[in-house]
């Protein structure tokens, strides 16, 4: 019997219907439908295809091991990358932009010297300006070349003191060197993402409340059994889509929770797990959260990731966001 038909048949003994066991378990009743088919497309890999069937089956009193021994041979796809590989802490750059920011830098320095070394010309050219004796010239030892004018004359004083001005940039040309504020930046979405990307979020049907400014309106995730996500997943969160790239200086958000909760900002060009990279981070947050970068971050996506939940009232654990404010310059 298959893994599904065992899963099925149990349920049935068990008196249960796929309703109740995905309200005991939290996994959904498509996921428990198509795992009962041997379908296991829903699930977002073999790792969570593992946890649901573990999960379902201690539901309705099956011993999981045999089945998920039976999975891994019968089922298991090739090697994907997993969810640990793709939310690492650090993200390299790939090898393009390396080679890309080696090249910007050398000609920044190639252009450095070349400036310095004519600013030196123009000033050393005006200052070896040799004046004559008193009783005249010296002439030049081939014979062909006229006597340099004195120094004090008005033609050299007036070329010296324009050259003076031409090295010297006037006020009105200096650019300002005060920094542009900080401006308020409204996201153009907000999708609820999981570890296999806005297919798998939690509750998306609510994820616009997390911008809204009303603590009894937030969106929050699932409920689970441990701050580990009872072992189903590596975490879950809110994506924000700013329409177009922007520059990020700070990110701020509520937390209806009063501490307990592991979260990160991870910031990029793309709506995909390895192209959001991490660029801060809170421990044991709650209340209110304040995201400040150590350097302003170029980016279209903002992704809000938990990787431990708080607990709530009810002696579970879920994260509960609202008023997610976004600061930096369009």
């Amino acid at each position: 019997m298959s893994i599904g038909a065992t899963l099925a048949a149990a349920r049935r003994r068990a008196g249960l219907t796929v309703g109740e066991v995905s309200h005991s378990t939290r996994v959904t009743e498509p996921i428990i439908e198509g795992i009962e088919q041997d379908d296991y497309a829903a699930c977002g890999g073999d790792f969570y295809a593992r946890g649901h069937i573990r999960a379902i089956a201690r539901a309705v009193g099956e011993d999981p091991m045999p089945l998920i021994d039976e999975f891994d041979s019968t089922w298991r796809s090739a090697k994907k990358i997993t969810a640990a590989e793709a939310f690492q802490p650090g993200m390299p750059l790939r090898k393009r932009e390396r080679r890309r920011v080696g090249w910007t830098a050398f000609l920044a320095a190639l252009v450095l010297v070349v400036v310095g070394f004519a600013g030196y010309k123009l000033v050393s050219g005006v200052g070896d300006e040799r004046p004559a004796s008193a009783a005249g010239s010296r002439p030049s030892p081939l014979g062909t070349r006229t006597s340099l004018p004195s120094a004090a004359t008005p033609a050299v004083q007036a070329s010296t003191a324009q050259a003076a001005r031409a090295a010297t940039p006037s006020a009105s040309t200096t650019p300002s060197a005060r920094p542009v504020a900080a401006q308020a930046l409204a996201p153009a979405s907000v999708a609820a993402f999981g570890p296999a990307g806005p297919a798998d979020g939690d509750n998306p049907q609510l994820a616009a409340l997390a911008v809204g400014r009303n603590p009894a309106q937030p969106w929050f995730s699932q409920w689970y059994g441990t701050p580990q996500f009872g072992d189903l997943k590596t975490g879950t969160g809110l994506l924000l889509d700013m329409g177009h790239p922007v520059t990020v200086s700070s990110v701020r958000l509520s937390l209806v929770s009063h501490s307990g909760a592991d979260l990160a900002l991870r910031a990029g060009s793309k709506p995909e797990p390895t192209w959001l990279p991490q660029v801060a981070s809170a421990s044991n947050a709650g209340g209110t959260v304040q995201f400040k970068l150590s350097a302003p971050v170029h980016a279209r996506y903002l992704l809000i990731w938990f990787t431990k939940l708080p607990q709530d009232t009810a002696g579970t654990y879920q994260a509960s966001v609202y008023k997610i404010t976004v600061q930096g310059q369009p």
